[in-house]
């Protein structure tokens, strides 16, 4: 059983697999559209990481008092601190985890066949199998990014150290702490991200098949192929639902994560002890710290990222 059978057939094929790609095309144009949906949306990362790592009598307790904040001492670009850095991993990085994404979720799909599931359930494991191992292949370029990028959101910030930029944050790191010091939480960020994007891959799969199986059973939709407005809102429903699931599964590892990456080099604190400070601050809703950002985050890029990532596999498909 396959995606394109299984699915009532007047729906048609609304997949594009890897096979069917022009990869050089995929990855030029994806690079452009992906720089765009990050210049968008990087404000809320920025925004997020404040609200994580800000101490106990920091008066911004939530994310508009924080943007109000930015704004007035910064302005605009306060708003982009860091965004040079990030920008320039995000492409390598994007573009190992997409063609790991890719290629995995061909091979999971494979391998789920003879056990006979349902269409969602299937769909559910390849595309999960698929994003965590596409995140597992990205973490190697993604953390060391996160590390300088973070500490670049925060500089100046509750009682965080000011920085001239992103070589400056990683000329001090490695003076202090060596290569490894650009990898700091990388563990936690694997155990974060890897599960975190499984749960997004596999809600968005599973999600996006159970939508069009009910549109099937609609009689507008028996005898005609969906429209690309209904393709594309299947889609960003697929990715909202998606985030959701994500953001409140895997918030608090992300807190933790950040708190470790962006604490200054003197402090080096444990994993444990960032547990115990945020336990005794705010209790156990202490990790759950921008809770809001990381939601509206998700599903934002999420849904977002969909959108230009479908568009982006349509637009490369090769001529058949």
């Amino acid at each position: 059983m396959n995606a394109s059978t299984s699915r009532p057939q007047s729906l048609g094929q609304t997949e594009i697999n890897w096979d069917k790609l022009d990869k050089t095309k995929f990855y030029v144009v994806g690079a452009g559209l992906f720089t765009g949906v990050t210049v968008a949306l990087y404000p809320v990362s920025v925004v997020k990481t404040r609200l994580q790592v800000a101490s106990k009598d920091v008066a911004e307790k939530n994310a508009f008092s924080v943007v109000r904040g930015i704004l007035k001492t910064d302005g605009i670009p306060g708003l982009y601190r860091g965004f040079g850095t990030v920008i320039t991993g995000a492409i390598p990085a994007r573009i190992l985890f997409l063609t790991a994404l890719e290629t995995t979720k061909v091979a999971a799909f494979k391998m789920v066949e003879p056990f006979k599931f349902s269409e969602p359930t299937q769909a559910a494991i390849a595309n999960g199998i698929g994003g965590m191992s596409a995140s597992l292949c990205s973490q190697a370029v993604f953390v060391p990014i996160d590390v300088v990028s973070q500490k670049l959101m925060v500089q100046g910030y509750s009682g965080h150290a000011k920085y001239s930029g992103g070589l400056d944050v990683a000329r001090k790191i490695i003076k202090s702490d060596g290569i490894r010091g650009l990898y700091r939480g990388f563990g936690l960020s694997v155990i974060t991200y890897s599960p975190s994007s499984a749960v997004w891959w596999a809600s968005y799969g599973s999600s996006q098949r159970v939508i069009w199986s009910l549109l099937g059973n609609r009689a507008e939709f028996k005898d005609a192929t969906p429209s690309q407005l209904t393709i594309m809102s299947v889609q960003a429903f697929g990715g909202i639902i998606a985030g959701a699931t994500a953001s409140l599964i895997t918030t608090p590892l992300d807190t933790i994560k950040t708190r470790l990456q962006v604490m200054g080099h003197e402090k080096r604190p444990s994993a444990r002890g960032v547990v115990e400070k945020l336990i005794a601050d705010d209790g156990w809703k202490g990790f759950y710290r921008g809770l809001g950002p990381r939601f509206f985050s998700m599903s934002a890029w999420g849904t977002s990222m969909i959108l230009a990532y479908e568009y982006l596999k349509r637009l490369c498909a090769k001529d058949e």
